[in-house]
């Protein structure tokens, strides 16, 4: 059984995961975790990530590092392969520590928050909770390295170390932009239907259609003129709109409570295109 470390100040401890709110597994961990760490806030950022989509949580992890404290452990776990991938844990350029599965799913992470500064395989007994679960391995090793390095454990004490070069890496698809035309694809949706695009303020401004009133986004199964706007009540009910999310990536949007991602039949990876509308 493992103790807990008596260490202060405890750093927090920032967790995402695919697990959802309708089974025992985040409320497992976050008694591990206090377990070991009872003096560590635990942030809850998301566990609502589409289950197994390592992609959009990496890159939910990423455009969330701007709010995460500098100090912060983040614990991210989105692992459809679960013990086949090596657990590790990676000391960023700014100071912040991930632990998470090597499957990518902190890359993006590590990307936003100055890079890898250096990595460890999490192997140490100090960091694992015997007997492991195979079927269910966080509470059992990603958790317990989490609570141990926000409790004041040096990095290289939960295991070999890793070269940086050998780590996992997810890769955002950069869109095609053309003078009045951008074709993009679907990086992520949320429950309300608004779809978010892998197009960024510079990519519009390339294209020229920055300074459009209106766009027109087609889809394969149908198209839309967009109006621009800067928040959703710009938008009468089931009207389309496009703008920049607090994540600053180009939204496709409807009036509440009519949804883009019904609307234009579409889908994660699909294809998109956006033109001037006049």
């Amino acid at each position: 059984m493992l103790g807990p470390e008596m260490l202060a100040p405890s750093r927090p401890i920032v967790f995402l995961s695919d697990f959802g709110l309708g089974n025992e597994w985040v409320g497992i961990c976050h008694a591990v975790l206090s377990g070991i760490a009872p003096a560590s806030p635990i942030v809850d950022l998301s566990h609502l990530v589409r289950p197994l989509e390592v992609g959009t949580g990496a890159l939910l992890l990423a455009d969330s590092m701007p709010y995460v404290p500098a100090d912060a452990v983040v614990l991210a776990v989105v692992d459809p392969n679960v013990g086949k991938d090596r657990e590790v844990a990676v000391r960023t350029g700014s100071g912040r520590d991930l632990v998470g599965p090597d499957n990518g799913l902190l890359s993006l992470g590590w990307e936003a928050a100055g890079g890898v500064a250096e990595a460890v395989e999490i192997t140490a007994s100090l960091a694992i909770r015997e007997p492991i679960t195979q079927s269910f391995r966080a509470p059992d090793t990603l958790c317990p390295a989490a609570a141990r390095l926000a409790s004041g454990v040096a990095l290289e004490d939960l295991g070999p170390a890793v070269d940086p070069g050998t780590l996992e890496v997810v890769q955002v698809a950069e869109p095609d932009v053309e003078d009045g035309k951008i074709a993009c694809e679907v990086l992520d949706f949320n429950r309300f239907g608004n779809v978010q695009l892998n197009v960024r303020a510079a990519d519009l401004a390339e294209a020229g259609l920055d300074s459009k009133p209106a766009l027109l986004v087609e889809a394969v199964s149908g198209s839309a003129e967009a109006q621009r706007g800067k928040t959703y009540a710009d938008f009468p009910a089931g009207e389309y709109g496009v703008l920049f999310d607090e994540r600053g990536w180009l939204t496709i949007v409807r009036g509440n409570p009519a949804s883009a991602l019904e609307g234009l039949g579409l889908s994660l990876g699909a294809p998109v295109w956006i033109r001037d509308a006049s």
